[in-house]
């Protein structure tokens, strides 16, 4: 089915629309754009250069998508902003596109961005996130799947964030948190395994508690994160979600948040 586009969008000849999109009155698209199908611009919303977007994606009124890079490093060089499908852009978010020639700030599929939300270059965001209101998130930040953050939370340059987390609000960090926990306060500090996201995930009360010995190691034990890392292969339970955190432990640059 063909795209309902408004005679008063601006949208270059050269970029590229898929079928079946609607596409409201005062959108603006520049050349370098790909847009797949189903998907929803509403108005007021700039798309520019470099912008690869899938499909069935919502774009709400007052959006940038693929911005320039708020970073002194760029110069101009072909970057990209690569969203994937099923996600919901809310009011007045800001995607900036990647600073460096072939790099890309990536937006995965399924997620949840809501109003005032700011994702900042070369940021890689997996599947199935939510970022609340007024949440920024600084350059070259990794986001695993299924992580929440609550309302107005700052993630700090060059952090990570493991699946299954949830960030409490008003939070500001400058250390990687790991999986499938809760974190939040000033400073952040651990406040227990995220049960309701295990939960949902179908993990076993079993698992859960396996996850909670885990994380018992690393917050509560007197010895460095190697040691706690050591100790979690020697005493926990192996299995899929103990090996992510064990992993996420191990490549860690910024180091991982403590316990308050």
């Amino acid at each position: 089915m063909a795209s309902e586009i408004s005679p008063k969008a601006e949208i270059s000849p050269k970029a590229t629309i898929g079928q079946n999109c609607k596409i409201y009155p005062f959108v603006y698209i520049e050349d370098d754009v790909v847009i797949g199908d189903n998907c929803i611009i509403f108005p007021f919303v700039s798309i520019l250069n470099g912008t690869r977007m899938g499909n069935n994606n919502q774009v709400h009124q007052g959006s940038v998508i693929s911005a320039l890079p708020q970073d002194f490093n760029f110069k101009g060089d072909q970057t990209e902003c690569v969203i994937g499908n099923d996600n919901v852009i809310r009011e007045n978010v800001v995607i900036n596109r990647a600073t460096h020639a072939g790099g890309q700030t990536v937006i995965g599929d399924h997620n949840c961005l809501m109003e005032g939300a700011h994702v900042s270059h070369d940021t890689k965001i997996g599947n199935y996130c939510v970022l609340g209101y007024g949440t920024k998130i600084a350059g070259d930040c990794v986001i695993g799947d299924a992580v929440i953050f609550s309302t107005s939370v700052i993630e700090n340059a060059g952090t990570r964030v493991g699946d299954g987390a949830m960030i409490q609000a008003g939070t500001s960090f400058s250390k990687d948190v790991p999986p499938y926990i809760v974190a939040g306060g000033k400073p952040i500090g651990y406040s227990g395994p995220n049960t309701t996201m295990l939960t949902l995930g179908g993990i076993s009360e079993k698992v859960q508690k396996h996850v909670a010995n885990a994380y018992r190691l690393v917050f509560n034990g007197n010895g460095s994160l190697f040691e706690a890392i050591l100790q979690i292969r020697d005493q926990v339970p192996d299995g899929p979600e103990i090996q992510n955190i064990t992993s996420f432990l191990e490549s860690t640059k910024a180091g991982i948040m403590t316990k308050q």
